[in-house]
């Protein structure tokens, strides 16, 4: 596995792409007369990504994988678990196996290695590709019940898995001493919440029914629509681990705030809210059970989401080797974790409609330990 100074990043990836890994690609995935264009990254990125299109035949996306930080077992443990997903009825993007038969090839070039694997593109489009209006004569609550049952299939498929191949588990990479090493010494209150967090968590129950793989990145970002029945196609599982079940449903919580954001009055937000979840939740039972003592954890898993996202950007300026910097969004994050603000602060005074989910009072250098995470 590469470390430190071997690292390369995604623009010295796309050229080592463009001179050898394609031509490879094409040939091992037979991938000959496909039109294969770099899909722009999006901030955080952690692979490069390509769309390969050819008349006549279903469009494929080609994703080479770089990072040091995921090793072969890890996306071996992704690729099985999609293609049992499919296999089992889930509405997710198929692997396409290789002229090998491989679900996932490995390449070595210049003593760096590549994970190469290519899937079926989901039909439709993301809801941002459509100005975010959904499909004519259909009510917007038919999307809501979609986004939830889609994720309770998932779910239940889930709760018969047995993996040969498996992934990590969110106490693998979620602990005290991982946050203590990444998040700097400026933020003592935060280190601090974060593992009183986890603390809390490895006092939860876990059981077959409640805690498994979750696609720990369920949102309008990371599945398609089609538009003509409004069936969601998902993909995008490098995220996934095991984890309670709540993590996913918090994170269908949290992607809900968008269609209210810019609402002034709570009381508009609190009930939009509140009648968007039960939505969901009623698409989500329709495929699985879900008892009501773990939806009453979802304030807390809504702070583990909120964890996640905060040691996310920390990881994406650590791996891009930039400085570490605390802007508005992440700000506003730290500060519903260090006060204790429930529901990412959606009905509590600090939250802005004009600025949503931002929070000005504290714009440090992160690595300045002269400034004090309480001020």
């Amino acid at each position: 596995m590469l470390t430190g100074g071997d690292r390369i990043n995604h623009n010295e990836v796309v050229k080592i792409s463009d001179e050898y890994l394609l031509p490879l690609a094409s040939e091992l995935f037979g991938l000959e007369g496909y039109h294969i264009q770099l899909i722009p990254a999006h901030k955080g990125g952690r692979n490069v990504v390509y769309s390969c299109e050819k008349e006549g035949i279903d469009s494929k996306i080609l994703r080479i994988g770089f990072l040091p930080d995921r090793s072969r077992e890890d996306f071996l443990g992704e690729v099985h678990y999609i293609r049992y997903l499919f296999e089992h009825g889930g509405s997710v993007s198929d692997v396409v196996s290789s002229k090998k038969g491989n679900l996932l090839e490995e390449v070595t070039h210049n003593n760096h290695v590549f994970f190469v694997c290519l899937f079926n593109k989901a039909k439709g489009k993301m809801l941002v590709e459509n100005n975010y209006q959904y499909r004519e004569g259909a009510p917007i609550s038919e999307y809501y019940y979609n986004c939830g049952k889609v994720l309770g299939k998932l779910h239940q498929i889930s709760k018969g898995y047995t993996p040969v191949h498996r992934r990590y588990s969110f106490f693998d990479k979620y602990n005290a001493q991982y946050i203590d090493k990444l998040i700097p010494e400026s933020f003592p209150l935060l280190k601090e919440k974060l593992v009183e967090l986890l603390n809390t968590l490895h006092g939860l129950e876990r059981n077959q029914e409640t805690f498994g793989m979750n696609h720990f990145d369920y949102n309008d970002g990371n599945y398609s629509i089609d538009f003509d029945t409004g069936q969601i196609t998902v993909y995008d599982f490098d995220n996934s681990c095991y984890c309670w079940y709540m993590f996913d449903l918090a994170g269908l919580w949290i992607s809900g705030v968008g269609w209210i954001q810019f609402e002034p009055d709570v009381g508009k937000r609190k009930t939009f809210m509140d009648d968007y979840f039960e939505t969901v939740l009623a698409g989500y039972r329709s495929e699985t059970k879900i008892e009501d003592s773990m939806l009453d954890k979802l304030p807390l898993f809504i702070q583990v989401s909120i964890m996640e996202n905060i040691i996310d950007t920390f990881e994406v300026m650590h791996h891009n080797g930039e400085e570490t910097t605390c802007d508005e969004e992440l700000s506003y994050l730290i500060k519903c974790l260090e006060d204790d603000i429930p529901y990412k602060g959606f009905f509590h005074e600090l939250y802005s409609c004009e600025e949503p989910f931002e929070y000005e009072e504290r714009l440090i250098t992160l690595g300045d330990n002269t400034k004090s995470s309480n001020q």
